[in-house]
C-alpha cells in the first residue's frame, strides 16, 4: 500500500494548458520549465514548495488566460521522506 503524499511538502508538479504560451512566459514561472507539445498544449513541470506555492502558481497560470486542462503531482520531494 503506497502512503498519500502530505500535501504541505514539496513536490513535482506537472500542469497541462490548452494552447501554446510563448518563451517570454518562462520567467513569470520562477524557475518552472514550460514545453509546448504537438498536441497543441503547454506543459508546465517542476518543484513548487508547497500547497500556497501551488495556489500561487494556478493564479499566475489563470491570468495566462489559457484554458487549465490538468494539474498533477508526479511525485512528493524524495529529500522528505
Amino acid at each position: 500500500m503506497s502512503k498519500e503524499p502530505d500535501r504541505h511538502e514539496p513536490g513535482r508538479y506537472e500542469i497541462r494548458l490548452k494552447g501554446h504560451l510563448d518563451g517570454r512566459w518562462a520567467a513569470w514561472f520562477d524557475g518552472l520549465s514550460l514545453r509546448l507539445d504537438s498536441d497543441g498544449t503547454t506543459v508546465i513541470h517542476g518543484p513548487v514548495a508547497d500547497q500556497s506555492a501551488l495556489h500561487g502558481l494556478l493564479q499566475k497560470v489563470r491570468d495566462t488566460g489559457l484554458p487549465l486542462i490538468s494539474v498533477v503531482c508526479i511525485e512528493p520531494d524524495p529529500s522528505k521522506h
